[in-house]
C-alpha cells in the first residue's frame, strides 16, 4: 500500500497537494510534514508530523520507521527571499534533497517527487517559447540551487535507478495561502489589493511577462507526473510545464473588467531584475507528449475564479 509524505506541506503548493493526494489516495494514507509546531487548520483531516527538511536523522528515521514509499520534498527557500539569505537558501534548498535522494537509493523510497522552477533559466536562456532543452545560466541563489538539484535528480535516476520526478513550475496562481516571497507573487498580492479596494503598488514593470498557472493546473500536474507509468517519463531532470503567460498591466486590466475603480501603479524593485533573466513564455512539449499534460485555466477563468473567492481580511 502506499504511504505518501509530503515535507514542506503547509506552503503555496503544499495545503493544495496535500488535500488533492488525500482525496485520492486516503487521508491516513498521506502525511504531511513541516516545521510548524502546530498543524495547520487545513490539513487537520489526516496526519501531521513536526519535521525539519534539514534534521537528517529524524527525516531518515521517519521515513524508514513509518515506511513511506512516496516522499514529496517542497521545502525551499523562494527567489526573492532567497536573495536576502543566500547561505541558507543553499542549505535547505540542497541538503533535503540529497537526504531524499539517498533514502531512495538504499531502497527505503519508491518514488521522489522534488519540484524545480522557472528560475533554471538566465539572462542568455531564449526567453520566449524557453525549449526544454537550452541554456541554463541561472542568476539568483535559488535558480542556481534548482538548477543544481536538477542535476543531481538525473545523476540519481542514471546512476543508482532513483524514480525521481519534476516539474520546472511558472508562477504560481492560489487563492488558499498568501504570498510566500516570491518574483511571481505580484500576482497573488494584486487581487487582495483589489478586493479591498486600494490602489496596488506592483514591484515589477508593467511590461514584465512571465509564465503562470492557476494552482488546481500546477496540483492536477504534479499528481498525473507521479501516477504516470515510469517508461512514460523521459525527463529525469525537470519538465518544462506551461498554463499562461501573462504581464502585469495584462492582469490588471482583466481585473478591471470585474472591478472598474480598480487601481495600479508600478514600482520596480529587486526582483524586477529577477524577473528579467527568467523566461516569458514557455514550451512544454515534453510533458505533452511523454504524459498527456494539458492546462485548462486560461486567464479570463483563473481571474474570475481569484476574485470569488480571495478572502481580503487575511491580509492588512
Amino acid at each position: 500500500m502506499e504511504k505518501i509524505l509530503i515535507i514542506g506541506s503547509s506552503g503555496q503548493i503544499g495545503t493544495e497537494l496535500v488535500l488533492s493526494l488525500r482525496k485520492l489516495k486516503g487521508n491516513d494514507q498521506v502525511i504531511a510534514a513541516d516545521i510548524k509546531p502546530e498543524c495547520p487548520d487545513a490539513l487537520k483531516n489526516g496526519p501531521y508530523v513536526v519535521l525539519n527538511a534539514l534534521d537528517r536523522e529524524k527525516v531518515r528515521r521517519f521515513i524508514i520507521d513509518e515506511q513511506i514509499t512516496q516522499v514529496y520534498l517542497l521545502a525551499a527557500l523562494l527567489s526573492a527571499t532567497a536573495e536576502k539569505n543566500p547561505h541558507f537558501a543553499w542549505e535547505l534548498n540542497m541538503e533535503g534533497l540529497f537526504t531524499i535522494l539517498e533514502l531512495a537509493k538504499e531502497g527505503h523510497i519508491q518514488k521522489i517527487f522534488w519540484p524545480s522552477s522557472i528560475a533554471v533559466f538566465g539572462p542568455t536562456t531564449p526567453r520566449v517559447n524557453t525549449p526544454q532543452y537550452t541554456v541554463m545560466e541561472p542568476s539568483t541563489v535559488y535558480g542556481i540551487s534548482k538548477q543544481a538539484g536538477e542535476r543531481w535528480c538525473e545523476y540519481y535516476f542514471n546512476k543508482f535507478g532513483v524514480d525521481v520526478r519534476s516539474i520546472r513550475y511558472p508562477g504560481l496562481i492560489s487563492y488558499t495561502s498568501l504570498p510566500g516571497g516570491g518574483t511571481t507573487d505580484y500576482a497573488v498580492d494584486i487581487f487582495y489589493q483589489a478586493k479591498k479596494g486600494r490602489k496596488f503598488s506592483c514591484f515589477l514593470s508593467e511590461n514584465s511577462g512571465l509564465p503562470m498557472m492557476y494552482m488546481e493546473d500546477a496540483i492536477r500536474a504534479t499528481i498525473e507526473l507521479m501516477e504516470a507509468p515510469k517508461e512514460q517519463i523521459k525527463v529525469r531532470s525537470s519538465y518544462n510545464l506551461s498554463g499562461i503567460s501573462f504581464t502585469p498591466a495584462e492582469l490588471a486590466a482583466e481585473i478591471k473588467k470585474h472591478l472598474p475603480q480598480f487601481e495600479i501603479e508600478y514600482a520596480p524593485d529587486f526582483r524586477q531584475a529577477i524577473a528579467d533573466s527568467w523566461p516569458q513564455s514557455i514550451n512544454d512539449d515534453a510533458a505533452r507528449m511523454d504524459w498527456g499534460w494539458k492546462e485548462k485555466y486560461p486567464l479570463s477563468k483563473m481571474v474570475e475564479i481569484m476574485l470569488e473567492h480571495v478572502n481580503p481580511d487575511w491580509v492588512q
